[in-house]
């Protein structure tokens, strides 16, 4: 597991009959090989260098935009951006125009989706829009397999699923959402029995995952992962995959920092993305539940920085070397949390974060499913 830092550029220019459609010229990265920009002072594309080899020059145009990005390379060798777009909650009436500006206009690459996002087809109209201005291999997209289709029988038919509603021809990363297995019935995402427990399945991570394995053989998805697995289902999986989790999509954020876990699975060289690296305000259902963005420790920190508290969590993530995919549907956010590379946080800073641990999680399966699966 490799990090890179480059700088990556892309140019919009729009015409006078629409301002809506914009046209992306021949900027777009090999997958291998980021590309460093070398920038200009007038409003011109920035020249795009690989090797150190000038490959090509562009025009004034009338928008542009030009960002550094970092990158955390798999051990299958792919290239994954470390700040994505989330998807989680996002409305299917307001996930497209989301996934077009994230894309189109502030320079994400990288969109994190999940089949039980029920928002999967309405990314795929945005993603069909998208890649008529720029090329597939420029953006890393994540989906993940639902509890339900664990069988062995059902994991490529759910993959295939996911590949048709996304209007894609592959993955880039194909991730187990939850350790577990939940029984299929009438396409309930949430099968629960008379005393309002999930109802499970009788299946095994290990038949899973070799169905999850065959999806590469295949051609479908280009890496595998997993998500919400503590050590001792890695430890499990690591133990019998001929192929091995690419990456751990796990909670994180300074009140549930998780480090043991972080470490250990760095040191398998096992990649981990933070979901909920703002602490999941959308997800503040009790009263009683303590707030991250509003922890005062934060605030002092952005304010030091002249940064938003959002703006500090995700730079502490990418410092962790860790990936983040904070989700937001809101123009100004999607600006904020891509707007992360300027600035760094001090050891000093981050030892305030670290102190801040509460091992509080937002996200816990015994409060819906009543399972103590992180117990």
């Amino acid at each position: 597991m490799r990090w890179l830092q480059n700088s990556f550029s892309c140019n919009v220019s729009f015409s006078s009959e629409t301002s809506s459609r914009s046209r992306y010229n021949d900027c777009h990265r090999s997958p291998a090989t980021p590309p460093i920009i070398a920038l200009s002072s007038s409003r011109t594309i920035p020249r795009i260098v690989r090797g150190g080899t000038l490959k090509s020059s562009f025009a004034t145009i009338s928008t542009i935009f030009t960002y550094p990005m970092e990158y955390i390379t798999l051990h299958t060798g792919a290239l994954m951006p470390v700040v994505g777009l989330g998807t989680w909650q996002a409305a299917p009436a307001e996930v497209g125009p989301a996934v077009r500006a994230a894309l189109l206009e502030h320079g994400y690459r990288h969109l994190d989706c999940a089949s039980v996002y029920h928002n999967e087809p309405e990314i795929g109209l945005a993603l069909r829009d998208v890649f008529s201005r720029m090329k597939r291999q420029d953006v890393f997209i994540t989906s993940k397999l639902w509890i339900t289709a664990h069988q062995p029988d059902r994991v490529v038919a759910a993959c295939k699923k996911t590949l048709h509603d996304l209007q894609l021809e592959y993955l880039d990363l194909y991730l187990m959402h939850w350790g577990l297995a939940a029984v299929e019935r009438d396409g309930d995402d949430d099968p629960r029995g008379s005393d309002n427990r999930l109802l499970r399945e009788s299946i095994s991570l290990r038949q899973t995952w070799e169905a999850m394995q065959a999806l590469t053989r295949l051609g479908l998805v280009r890496s595998v992962g997993v998500a919400n697995f503590t050590s001792p289902m890695l430890i499990d999986l690591l133990s019998y995959a001929a192929i091995r989790p690419a990456v751990n999509q796990i909670e994180l954020h300074p009140y549930l920092q998780q480090s043991r876990l972080v470490e250990f699975c760095q040191s398998e060289n096992i990649a981990v993305t933070a979901y909920s690296p703002l602490g999941s305000p959308g997800s503040l259902t009790r009263a009683d539940q303590p707030v991250v963005l509003q922890d005062p420790v934060i605030s002092g920190i952005a304010a030091a920085h002249g940064k938003t508290p959002a703006q500090v969590l995700l730079r502490w993530a990418i410092q962790r070397q860790t990936i983040a995919i904070p989700k937001t549907i809101r123009p100004e956010r999607l600006a904020a949390n891509i707007a992360i590379f300027d600035f760094t946080l001090s050891a000093t800073e981050r030892s305030a974060l670290a102190g801040l641990e509460r091992r509080h999680r937002y996200v816990d399966p015994w409060e819906w499913w009543g399972i103590p699966y992180f117990d």
